[in-house]
């Protein structure tokens, strides 16, 4: 699986998770289904392409504030529950923010 992707996958699992674990109805649901939707349009339009660093070291903030705000606030709350979920994923993410911080980004 390539690398958007593979993030894509990720981030719709946690939203799913997010929206199944603290959304009583389906308005919210669907609202965080928007959600992911909005944030796998920006992944997959991302400058960087497949040689991207995690979102949160990228140089560059492609979402609307808002969406920014609620993406963290999804990011914090399902995080640590993916380790239940999809470790691989969590490994893998663990690799690449380490691969980001300890040699710097491959981007100007």
């Amino acid at each position: 699986m390539q690398r958007i992707e593979h993030d894509k996958y990720i981030l719709r699992k946690m939203i799913t998770i997010y929206a199944r674990h603290r959304c009583n109805d389906d308005a919210s649901r669907q609202e965080f289904m928007r959600l992911a939707q909005y944030a796998c349009n920006r992944l997959e339009h991302c400058r960087y392409g497949e040689a991207k660093p995690a979102c949160k070291d990228c140089p560059i903030h492609c979402y609307a504030p808002t969406e920014r705000q609620r993406i963290k606030m999804v990011m914090r709350w399902a995080g640590p529950r993916m380790i239940l979920y999809s470790p691989r994923g969590v490994l893998r993410h663990l690799c690449q923010t380490l691969k980001t911080r300890l040699w710097g980004s491959p981007h100007p």
